[in-house]
């Protein structure tokens, strides 16, 4: 008998509540300005993403205004008790939401003016730069607390300030004030930059889309679907929070709210069938987090990754597809293995057939099919979701409750409240990326991490993930990648690149035009190249090669789509790892929201999250030293299938349990085969024995289930 205290179903809530901003209630003056000026931001939305001609930095500046207005009104500038001090507040922020309304004006309306005077700031280019950036900051410190102003003032100050006084390779001889603030307001560079148009044009119209589809009542047919799906299973529960989480996070791409809207049905579910809490809570807090993996939107991480890589979002999406149905196999095994320790029950047996639930459903996956359409069509992914948005209402019309004119106003306005931190959150950050660019230190911090590992590729994902983490504990995940990508994705890059070129350089495959290089370097060992060679002196030669030189290196020796693979792999890698904050103790919301619901003590939860999410860690090696990103389609399949097995034989170790307790020895057998199968040594027979002699393994565990049931 627990000792604990009970909880309450009050205190849950109280506790999720706790977790989220503080907002205005729906019901007030504030409220209703904020629905309707939602409704008609997402339509102004839609008209610049489709029909609309304005510039880019213009629509940029207005994305801006219009959600630092319904962001200001929406979260409080501080929280009051009083009714005056409530009203003071809702004026304040009222005025600062009209002061960012004016800082678009006077940038539209003065951008000329600037340009004819030779980009002279005058008095009001001053006032209303500064006022900008201070919104921003502002607007950042509500929704995300003070981490990210703070970090913004530090990249903004060290351009025109304390730069100049660092030695060493940080050091850096400043620019003006004037120049800062042009770089960061007026051009197309800063805050109105790249980052802000891909808050304005891709994250809004699909968070836009998944408004729509909660609202047309898709979110409840996923759940349902689910439970029918696996809910029968030993251990359905878990497989229903695993699915539900993965089919939901596809088209939310908020982890904490996947948690929070999946947990409160399969959390108690998981629990009634004999999960521990803890390991109910950790399952739904990693399948939560595997939601930011799953396209199409993937947290608007498949959107940044598209615009940093030039990689069509399309196909993106379509290699991001796999590595994410392993990440949530991963979860499924540690489902399975903890469900015959534990032995879970199936408790659903008061849900309908999934045949029935699917014929009153299926029109719900219609506008899923005319996005993927579309995409693969060649739509762009705005119009592709666009159209999508429209499909919504028009399929909810084959449902028994068909969307009608408040319904769609209802997921308007939704879509711009969902938006509205978020937009903030990409606009601020866009403001680091830009001193990034201005200073070159982006560059400088890859050459660095790039020295601290000694060329090696293992140890520099491992400095990613440590950065990643300790980022993650202030930023939300999709500020912690752009942030990492724009420091560490050129040194993961080349020293991908690099491996490649190594191996081609072992097998003596290097093309001709590429020797030039090397005979430049030292004509003498340039002959080596005409032959095969041991990987040492491979890395010998490579090392002989100046850093000035290696791109154009690499360039001749690989193909551009090679080398946009291991561009990609690069920053899929940091992707990943940057999800771990949300399942790694101390920082780790996602884990903690699971923990509410579960009522288990947080710090555990978080531990057993991260335990459970160990494929944010082992998929990733995979983008690094295989070819699952790139690869021809059987080399794709042939890794993901084998990894399968590799993961699942992992757990089994790691568990000490497979379909029963495993001893030490076997113990050791799992974790020896699971390595094996994971490692790139890309002999076929060594894995087909290796997967071999772990379905033996499974087949004997599972022998031993009865005999273990008897005795018990």
């Amino acid at each position: 008998m627990s000792s604990e205290t009970p909880v309450t179903d009050q205190d849950t809530a109280e506790k999720l509540k706790s977790m989220e901003l503080v907002q205005r209630p729906d019901d007030s003056f504030a409220g209703r300005f904020i629905y309707w000026a939602g409704v008609v931001f997402a339509l102004a939305h839609i008209y610049f993403n489709t029909l609309g001609t304005l510039s880019e930095l213009w629509v940029s500046a207005i994305h801006f205004a219009g959600f630092a207005l319904i962001c200001g009104l929406m979260v409080p500038m501080v929280r009051c008790q009083t009714e005056a001090g409530r009203r003071l507040t809702l004026v304040l922020d009222l005025l600062l939401g009209i002061a960012a309304i004016f800082c678009t004006l006077y940038l539209i309306g003065f951008e000329d003016a600037l340009y004819d005077r030779g980009v002279k700031f005058v008095e009001m280019d001053w006032v209303f730069s500064v006022c900008a950036i201070f919104i921003t900051l502002e607007m950042a410190r509500r929704t995300t607390g003070w981490f990210i102003p703070s970090m913004i003032l530090v990249a903004l100050t060290y351009v025109f300030w304390w730069g100049q006084y660092i030695d060493g390779v940080f050091g850096f001889p400043g620019l003006s004030l004037e120049t800062l603030l042009y770089r960061s307001y007026f051009s197309s560079e800063g805050m109105f930059g790249q980052i802000a148009r891909i808050s304005w044009t891709y994250v809004f119209m699909f968070i836009l889309f998944g408004a729509f589809l909660v609202k047309s009542g898709a979110g409840d047919f996923i759940i349902e679907l689910s439970r029918c799906a696996a809910g029968r299973f030993v251990g359905g529960p878990g497989f229903v929070a695993v699915l539900g989480s993965g089919l939901m996070g596809s088209v939310s791409g908020s982890s904490v709210a996947n948690t929070v809207s999946t947990g409160v049905i399969t959390i108690p579910l998981m629990r009634r069938a004999g999960f521990p809490a803890k390991f109910a809570a950790g399952v739904e807090a990693a399948a939560s987090t595997g939601g930011q993996l799953m396209p199409p939107v993937m947290g608007a991480g498949a959107f940044i990754m598209a615009s940093y890589t030039q990689i069509p979002y399309v196909d993106i999406i379509a290699i991001a597809a796999l590595p994410a149905l392993l990440y949530f196999l991963s979860v499924g095994f540690f489902v399975r293995v903890e469900a015959m320790r534990s032995h879970a029950h199936a408790v659903e047996s008061d849900t309908r057939p999934i045949g029935e639930v699917f014929k009153d459903g299926w029109h719900y996956l219609l506008p899923l099919v005319v996005l993927v359409a579309l995409l693969i069509y060649g739509f762009t992914p705005t119009y592709a979701a666009g159209f999508s948005i429209i499909s919504v209402v028009v399929s909810s019309w084959l449902s028994k409750h068909p969307m009608g004119l408040r319904d769609i106003l209802d997921a308007l306005a939704q879509g711009s409240k969902n938006m509205a931190t978020t937009s903030m959150l990409l606009i601020s950050v866009g403001l680091v990326v830009n001193v990034v660019a201005m200073t070159g230190i982006g560059n400088t911090f890859s050459l660095m991490v790039t020295d601290w590992a000694g060329g090696s590729l293992m140890i520099t994902i491992i400095l990613v993930a440590l950065a990643s983490l300790i980022l993650g504990m202030g930023l939300p995940v999709t500020a912690s990648y752009i942030v990492l990508a724009t420091l560490s994705a050129p040194a993961l890059y080349g020293l991908i690149a690099e491996s490649q070129l190594l191996a081609m350089m072992v097998a003596g495959q290097l093309p001709e035009a590429a020797h030039s290089i090397f005979m430049l370097v030292d004509m003498e060992k340039a002959t080596l190249l005409t032959a095969p060679m041991s990987e040492a002196d491979a890395q010998q030669l490579l090392s002989l090669v100046p850093g000035d030189f290696k791109n154009q290196l690499l360039e001749m020796a690989l193909d551009p789509s090679a080398l946009a693979m291991a561009l990609l792999s690069a920053h899929m890698i940091i992707f990943w790892l940057s999800q771990d904050s949300n399942v790694t103790p101390p920082v780790c919301l996602t884990a903690f929201a699971a923990a509410a619901i579960a009522k288990t003590p947080p710090m555990a939860t978080g531990f057993m999250a991260w335990k459970v999410a160990k494929g944010l860690y082992i998929v990733p090696l995979l983008f690094a030293y295989t070819s699952f990103i790139g690869g021809s389609w059987e080399e794709v399949l042939s890794i993901f299938v084998f990894a399968c097995f590799g993961i699942y034989a992992l757990v089994g170790f790691m568990e000490g349990y497979l379909e029963s307790q495993l001893n030490l020895a076997l113990r050791l057998v799992s974790g020896v085969l699971g390595v094996v199968l994971l490692w790139p040594h890309g002999m076929l027979v060594v894995n087909l024995v290796a997967a071999a002699l772990f379905v033996a393994l499974f087949i004997y565990s599972r022998k031993q289930v009865v005999p273990e049931a008897q005795a018990a």
